[in-house]
C-alpha cells in the first residue's frame, strides 16, 4: 500500500485531515513549522479526544541548524502518596477512574514554550482553526465513536453524547472556551483559569495552586545514536526515547538480510527491541544517565541469536496518543507526540470544561524506594518517543513518530530501518505490516518480557519463521493496535516526501 505525498515548500502530516490542513494554514500565512505542529495539534484536542488533549502530556523535537528537545510532560501533584496507595492494596498505580494517577498535564505549557522559541505567528491566529471546530462543530470519526459512547457516560464527558454515528456533528463548548482563554491569556488562561480552578476542585488535595503555576515545559538535550549512515535523535528520560536508539544501534550491527520480508528481518529486529528493553522498569526514569554508550550497545547486541529467541534475565536490578510532524519553507521541522496514554485517557474529566484528563501517571512505580516511585513533583517513565533523523553533515533528513504505547520504539525500529537501510519510501515504510511485542494494557509490554507475545499483522510470511525460531506468536488483523506512524522525508534536492498511516483511516499527509 503506497501513500506518499511530494511537496516543495511545506508538508503537515497527522491523523486527521482537518488538522492537516489547520497546520497547512498556517504555512499558507507564513508560520514556521512550529506554528503548524501547534495549530494541528490544537484541532487534534478538539477532533481526536480518544489519543490526545488538553488534558494530556507532549514531547516534541525540532530542528532548525540544531536538534531542540522539548519535555513537555507534567508531574504528580504535592497530594501524591505512594504509601496510601500500597495501604489501600495497591501494588501499580490506578489505570482508570482514579484522579491519583493524573500529573498535571503538561500540553499547553509545551505549546506555549514551542510558540515562544519558534512561533512566527500569533498564538490567537494559531489556534482560532481549532476553536472554530470547538464551537461550529466537526464531524465525528469513526476512531472516535466507540470510546466517546463510554466517555459521554462519565461526569463531565457529554460534550460526546451527540456522537451516535460516523459524521455526525459534535461540538465542545468547554474546549472551545478553554482555548480562547489559551489564545487570549497563554498557560495562565488553562492552568490559572477555569480548567485549573476545576483541576483543584476534582482532585481534592491531590494538587495545589503552587502544581499548576509550576511551568511543565523544560528544553533537555536530546539523545542520539549513529545508525545506518544518520544520526537519530529522540527525548531523553522520563521518554522511552532511548529505546528506539539503542535497538537502532543494535539493529545497525546485525547481519540483517537484503529485504524486509523474511522472517529473519522480523526475528533480529525482535530480538534487538527485546534486549534494548528487557531491564526497561528497572532503569527508565527521569534522572537516568548512560543509557545509550557503545559499549552498553555492544554488550546487548551480543544477546543476539539469529537461529533462536534469547531468553533473557529478569529486569536488571530490578495508547493512546498521536503524532504529528511538519517542515517548513525554510526547512525547519517538529516531530511533535502528545497524548493521553490510555484512549481517553483515565475517564476522569475536568467537570467545568468537559477536558478528558490523561492518566500518564500509570507509568510511576509503587516498589518503595524505585527511582520511578509516585511522588510529588516527580515525572512518570513516558511510553512518548519522537523521533528525529539528521544526515552526517547535521542537516535534517526526516521527521517520524507514530502512537503505539510500549510498542512506539518498536514501530519505529521498523519505520526507520526501512527508510535508512533499505531505501523505502514514506509510503511504503509506512504503511508495510508490522510485528510489535504483545501485552494486556499496551503498557505492561516489559512486566514479563520473556513471555511476550509477537503480535504481527497480517500481510506477510513472517509468523511461521518466526515460531520456527520459538517466537511465540499471534496473528492480528492489519490496522490492529499497530499505530499510526507519520513521517515527512527531506530528499537531497530539498522535495519533501511525506505520508500519513493508513491505519488511521482519515489521516493525510498534506503538502504546498
Amino acid at each position: 500500500m503506497q501513500n506518499t505525498r511530494y511537496a516543495r515548500s511545506g508538508m503537515v502530516c497527522s491523523v486527521d485531515h482537518l488538522a492537516s490542513s489547520a497546520g497547512i494554514t498556517m504555512l499558507d500565512r507564513g508560520g514556521s513549522a512550529a506554528d503548524a505542529a501547534i495549530a494541528t495539534n490544537a484541532v487534534l484536542t478538539v477532533t481526536a479526544p480518544h489519543m490526545c488533549g488538553l488534558g494530556g502530556d507532549l514531547f516534541a523535537l525540532v530542528h532548525d541548524g540544531r536538534v531542540a528537545t522539548l519535555n513537555a510532560s507534567g508531574r504528580a501533584g504535592s497530594g501524591a502518596d505512594a504509601a496510601r496507595l500500597r495501604a489501600e492494596g495497591h501494588t501499580r498505580m490506578p489505570h482508570l477512574h482514579d484522579i491519583r494517577s493524573v500529573p498535571v498535564p503538561g500540553c499547553v505549557d509545551g505549546w506555549t514554550a514551542l510558540h515562544g522559541r519558534y512561533g512566527r505567528l500569533p498564538l490567537a491566529d494559531v489556534l482560532a482553526p481549532a476553536i472554530r471546530l470547538a464551537e461550529g462543530g466537526f464531524p465525528a470519526s469513526p476512531l472516535m465513536l466507540a470510546g466517546a459512547r463510554a466517555a459521554a457516560q462519565r461526569p463531565g464527558g457529554g460534550d460526546f453524547a451527540s456522537a451516535g454515528a460516523a459524521g455526525d456533528l459534535v461540538t465542545r463548548p468547554g474546549v472551545a472556551r478553554t482555548l480562547k482563554a489559551i489564545a487570549a491569556s497563554g498557560r495562565d488562561g488553562f492552568y490559572l483559569g477555569e480548567f485549573g480552578q476545576g483541576l483543584l476542585e476534582t482532585g481534592a488535595g491531590e494538587y495545589l495552586e503552587a502544581d499548576l503555576a509550576r511551568v511543565n515545559a523544560d528544553w533537555v538535550e536530546p539523545l542520539r545514536v549513529r545508525a545506518f549512515g544518520h544520526d537519530v535523535w529522540s527525548a531523553p528520560p522520563n521518554s522511552q526515547g532511548y529505546l528506539l536508539l539503542l535497538a537502532l544501534g543494535i539493529a545497525d550491527g546485525l547481519d540483517l538480510p537484503v529485504e524486509p520480508g523474511r522472517s529473519a528481518w522480523a526475528h533480529l529486529l525482535t530480538e534487538a527491541a527485546r534486549v534494548a528493553g528487557h531491564d526497561r522498569l528497572a532503569v527508565l526514569h527521569e534522572d537516568a544517565k548512560d543509557l545509550l554508550g557503545e559499549h552498553e550497545i555492544a554488550r546487548r547486541r551480543a544477546l543476539v541469536n539469529p537461529s533462536a529467541r534469547v531468553r533473557l534475565a529478569a529486569p536488571a536490578a530490578d495508547g493512546d496518543t498521536t503524532y504529528l510532524c511538519a517542515v517548513d519553507e525554510q526547512g525547519m521541522g517538529v516531530s511533535l507526540i502528545q497524548s493521553n496514554a490510555s484512549g481517553f485517557g483515565s475517564m476522569v474529566f475536568e467537570p467545568r470544561t468537559g477536558i478528558n484528563l490523561h492518566n500518564r501517571g500509570i507509568g510511576f512505580s509503587l516498589t518503595p524506594g524505585h527511582p520511578a516511585e509516585y511522588a510529588p513533583g516527580r515525572r512518570p517513565p513516558h511510553t512518548l518517543t519522537p523521533a528525529l533523523i539528521t544526515r552526517p553533515d547535521g542537516s535534517l533528513r526526516s521527521v517520524v513518530g507514530t502512537m503505539g504505547g510500549d510498542a512506539q520504539p518498536q514501530i519505529l525500529l521498523q519505520v526507520v530501518t526501512r527508510l535508512l537501510r533499505y531505501g523505502q519510501a514514506p509510503g511504503e515504510a509506512v504503511s508495510a505490516p508490522r510485528w510489535k511485542l504483545g501485552g494486556t494494557t499496551g503498557f505492561d509490554t516489559w512486566d514479563a518480557p520473556d513471555e511476550s507475545v509477537v503480535e504481527v499483522e497480517e500481510g506477510t510470511h513472517w509468523p511461521d519463521g518466526l515460531e520456527a525460531l520459538g517466537h511465540p506468536v499471534a496473528r492480528r488483523p492489519y490496522g490492529t493496535g499497530f499505530g499510526h506512524a507519520h513521517l515527512i522525508d527531506v530528499r537531497p534536492d530539498g522535495t519533501l516526501a511525506g505520508a500519513a498511516d493508513p491505519r488511521s483511516l482519515i489521516g493525510a499527509a498534506i503538502g504546498r
